[in-house]
């Protein structure tokens, strides 16, 4: 109950206000250096793909070592992705309980006014002043429940992404076979048997990273042929 009444009684209105507007203001400037990161990135992933399409031909060992730098920064990007999620629900939430606090601040005063009016009433209508006081106590708390119990988002199903990221991709499959009017060689290479794509029980993991780079390569080499 104290930490209630500091928010009506201990704390003065500007401190009251200023205190999650700081909170929103800090959060979003996080948030900002985040999104610029997440670019900047962006543009470093772009910049590791050219290197190895260029080198991808005449120079295995520089566009290995493009494709390596690539995968780092797309490990960093990920973990960037999720950091900025993170502080957006967070936003979202302060935000919320502002609302929820403002909303009980209101409460409060529309009380104090209902007190000042029951002073001026007389023994004849105390009987119909309690009733009405009842009814607004029912309110009040049906107002609380609701303010405590409401969600603070929904949330975002993966099975729901995951189909629509496959619809995406097929969205592009199906262009560039009306534009090349023929299978892309990447999809052959998926065609194989299994045990041709399938890991290999007991092979050493510098073995299994050297032949995932050779794969990449031949997947670059295979687009940049068409």
């Amino acid at each position: 109950m104290s930490g209630l009444w500091g928010w009506f009684g201990g704390q003065s209105a500007q401190s009251r206000k200023a205190s999650p507007q700081n909170a929103i203001i800090g959060l979003r400037s996080q948030l900002d250096m985040l999104q610029k990161r997440e670019k900047h990135l962006q543009i470093q992933m772009d910049e590791q793909d050219a290197i190895a399409r260029q080198y991808v031909s005449t120079n295995k060992n520089a566009a290995k070592a493009a494709l390596r730098r690539k995968k780092q920064h797309e490990h960093t990007l990920d973990q960037t992705l999720a950091q900025i999620s993170t502080l957006e629900q967070q936003i979202y939430s302060i935000e919320a309980a502002n609302i929820n606090r403002e909303t009980l601040a209101a409460m409060e005063k529309a009380g104090q006014a209902m007190k000042q009016i029951h002073g001026k009433l007389n023994i004849d209508v105390v009987d119909d002043t309690m009733e009405k006081l009842r009814e607004q106590h029912a309110l009040g708390e049906e107002i609380a429940n609701a303010i405590t119990n409401a969600p603070l988002g929904e949330t975002v199903d993966d099975g729901d992404l995951e189909d629509e990221l496959d619809r995406l991709a097929q969205e592009q499959l199906d262009n560039k076979m009306l534009k090349t009017g023929s299978v892309p060689v990447s999809d052959d290479i998926h065609k194989l048997p299994a045990a041709a794509n399938g890991e290999l029980k007991g092979k050493a993991p510098v073995r299994q990273q050297e032949e995932d780079e050779e794969e990449e390569l031949r997947k670059l080499q295979a687009e940049m042929a068409m």
